[in-house]
């Protein structure tokens, strides 16, 4: 990282301790019982009547019926009646350093918006992002805002700042002349939204910046378009995917892959990716390959129809091609069975609208109590983390999220979020 860059971000994490200093104590140390709501059951898949929850510190210390739950006398005792309690939501694909495009274009924010305008903008993101149940993101690429998420993430885990869990990709792998902004003449050397970077030596030496940088995924783009308007095609060769996968898991990480053609997806996947990110024109043979493989697929359902409204798509009226191509793949992708995580794009539209992704899921044909474990148990596991995350359990993290309704069987019910508790900190109480 250069000195300007550095300089950049100390001032921006400076700036977010000035905002959010005081947003909530490192770790609370006293206890919370939960009474009187629903809770959503181990395997996701049913609601558990008469079932109390007692918090301690951080952890979810027993869930119980009252009579077996031993609750310290000095407990906060939090009445849900009437309310289902759910695990913390996940977002699996999201971008805090993005503000919607029918805003200021994706251009524009990478060109025109500074580093400390753009992290800064991240702040209310990361609360209206809480307030909407999401507790835990995997930021996907900071889109020309250097390591600025490896900033928010790290301020978030201080409590210098309220927010979601945040896993950090920081910049993203392109290859030369395959990302944007372009377009422009090519005798200007025009700033890009991610970290270009060929050939193996190159791909491993960045792969290991990002890492040193405080990455927690790496994140490559598999294909893209050469030139404005043309279709995307793979960027990088087989050998290139396997180096940066080879280099991410010498270091423990793995590796998420934007690709939206089969062949980049059959790449990506031979590589050995955890995830393919939007994966439209995935064919079945692909979808069968990863399902094989294990590799899971993110399928950005929201943030296709963001860009369809964008150019004056209204639902309602006739699919425009984009949305008829995202429901086609994802009717392919449920008959393959592969594993499909909740992963949105969230910053191509607005903050704290991630519940939209599964509204979206169930619209094209996927069950209620499916998408709800598409961003619970299915997510956590894709990140990783299904011994602490996705669900109510005892000695799992204290995600945890109150809403009226049943979302197993009305998905909409995600919109209205009454509590939100995040490692044990009551963010929300709307009650």
């Amino acid at each position: 990282m250069n000195r300007t860059m550095t300089k950049h971000i100390a001032m921006s994490v400076g700036v977010l301790a000035v905002v959010g200093a005081g947003a909530y104590a490192d770790e609370p140390k006293t206890a919370i019982l939960l009474t009187g709501a629903q809770v959503l059951d181990l395997s996701g898949e049913r609601l558990l009547e008469g079932r109390d929850i007692l918090i301690i510190g951080k952890r979810i210390a027993d869930v119980a019926p009252a009579q077996f739950v031993q609750t310290p006398d000095d407990a906060k005792r939090m009445d849900l009646s009437g309310l289902t309690v759910i695990p913390g939501l996940i977002d699996a694909h999201s971008h805090l350093l993005l503000h919607p495009y029918d805003e200021t274009s994706w251009n524009d924010q990478v060109l025109k918006e500074s580093l400390e305008l753009r992290t800064i903008r991240a702040v209310p993101a990361m609360r209206a992002t809480l307030e909407a149940g999401f507790t835990t993101l995997r930021d996907l690429g900071t889109e020309g805002a250097g390591y600025a998420d490896v900033a928010l993430r790290d301020a978030v885990a201080q409590g210098i700042v309220p927010g979601p869990r945040i896993f950090a990709v920081t910049r993203a792998l392109v290859a030369t002349g395959c990302y944007g902004p372009s377009g422009f003449d090519p005798r200007w050397d025009v700033p890009k939204g991610a970290q270009v970077a060929d050939g193996e030596d190159g791909l491993r030496r960045a792969v290991r910046q990002q890492i040193a940088a405080g990455a927690d995924w790496i994140k490559v783009y598999a294909d893209y378009r050469r030139k404005p308007g043309d279709p995307s095609t793979p960027t990088y060769s087989q050998n290139e995917l396997n180096v940066i996968v080879d280099e991410a898991r010498s270091a423990g990480l793995p590796v998420a892959s934007h690709a939206v053609t089969s062949e980049a997806i059959r790449r990506s996947v031979l590589a050995g990716v955890a995830t393919i990110e939007h994966g439209y024109n995935a064919s079945e043979e692909v979808l069968a390959l990863m399902r094989e493989r294990g590799v899971a697929l993110c399928p950005t359902l929201a943030a296709a129809e963001a860009y369809a409204r964008y150019r004056g798509w209204e639902p309602g009226s006739p699919d425009p091609p984009r949305i008829k191509q995202t429901k086609e793949m994802f009717t392919r992708a449920l008959a393959s069975g592969v594993t499909i995580a909740c992963g949105s794009d969230v910053g191509v539209f607005a903050h704290g609208d991630n519940a939209r992704e599964l509204e979206l899921m169930v619209d094209y044909g996927m069950s209620p109590t499916a998408a709800l474990k598409a961003a619970t148990i299915t997510a956590a596991g894709v990140l990783g983390r299904a011994d602490d995350l996705g669900r109510i359990a005892k000695d799992h993290l204290a995600d945890i999220v109150a809403v009226r309704g049943n979302p197993l069987e009305d998905i909409a019910t995600l919109r209205s979020v009454v509590v939100v508790i995040k490692d044990g900190n009551v963010i929300i109480d709307r009650r």
